[in-house]
């Protein structure tokens, strides 16, 4: 490895064989436990919601369930809600927040839409605090053609007999200081690119697709999360991660292309919330709050707005 490379894992200009992704794997320790943390309030709510086991992933020793909550009162004739927490599995915010909405809100919305709840979709990542599966693969772009994430795929697999039913996806994410400090010097080090510079947006917005969502069911989103915490100004160019505003605190582009998993319905209102916690103007338990409040704001415009 050269000395000067920005990385302590590979050559630069050199894409990872499987040599080093086994290295930057066993650079990776477990800090929390999936069990404790989310199995445990998940099985909690059995007797409110239907706990559906919808896939299981063995990596080296560690066997995860992933596990989903389903409307105990579902109706086939209602419209189907999706919550997604923890694609990234570092990304605390999004697993609390689908906890705390299903465990707090979500049975105010069972008689006018079937809610579905996914709370940590990436559980082996969850526990290392860290973006990329075991194999070092993003399960957030592998929702589209490409299909190497078996987290991707299990989730795939649980929604597709409600394909064409959904009103609604809201998949939460965050922004950490380490998507500068560890992840974007990762991945570019694993795909053997140069290191372009980025800043971490400071505060609450959203990425929409633009192929299938609305912006006004956007803005309602952010009115009602501005409420609870700050959001994201855009940068001197007046972008947000590269990408110019549609409107204040949010972004629009084909995720299809991406592969995000917020395309992994098709309804006809999806977004992807991003919140900051490490910024100085807030922190972890208001961006908790803020996760749930773009849950129910999201929700209550698509039940508004339905066609």
């Amino acid at each position: 490895m050269s000395a000067a490379h920005f990385y302590p894992i590979g050559i630069p200009g050199v894409p990872w064989g499987d040599a080093e992704r086994t290295a930057w794997r066993e650079r990776q320790v477990v800090s929390r436990r999936y069990q404790d943390d989310v199995v445990t309030r998940v099985e909690a709510l059995a007797d409110r919601f239907e706990v559906v086991r919808y896939g299981q992933l063995t990596y080296g020793d560690d066997v995860y369930p992933l596990l989903a909550l389903k409307s105990r009162s579902w109706d086939p004739a209602r419209p189907v809600a999706l919550v997604t927490g923890g694609v990234h599995g570092y990304e605390t915010s999004g697993v609390l927040g689908a906890l705390r909405f299903a465990e707090e809100h979500a049975e105010a919305f069972s008689d006018r839409v079937n809610v579905i709840v996914v709370p940590c979709v990436s559980p082996w990542a969850y526990e290392r605090v860290c973006r990329w599966n075991y194999h070092a693969v993003d399960p957030n772009r592998n929702f589209g053609a490409s299909r190497e994430a078996a987290e991707s795929s299990a989730l795939i697999e649980l929604l597709a007999p409600y394909a064409g039913r959904f009103l609604l996806h809201i998949d939460l994410h965050e922004t950490t200081d380490t998507d500068v400090t560890e992840f974007r010097l990762a991945k570019a080090s694993r795909d053997g690119q140069p290191l372009a510079p980025e800043s971490v947006p400071d505060g609450f917005y959203l990425v929409g697709d633009s192929e299938t969502t609305r912006l006004d069911f956007q803005e309602a989103i952010i009115r009602a999360v501005e409420q609870v915490t700050h959001i994201a100004p855009p940068d001197a160019d007046g972008r947000i991660i590269g990408a110019p505003l549609s409107a204040r605190g949010v972004i629009e582009f084909p995720v299809r292309n991406s592969g995000l998993c917020a395309c992994v319905t098709r309804a006809p209102f999806t977004t992807t919330t991003e919140v900051y916690p490490d910024s100085p103007r807030t922190n972890p338990e208001e961006c908790v709050e803020a996760q749930v409040t773009a849950v129910r704001a999201a929700l209550d415009f698509a039940l508004a707005h339905r066609s």
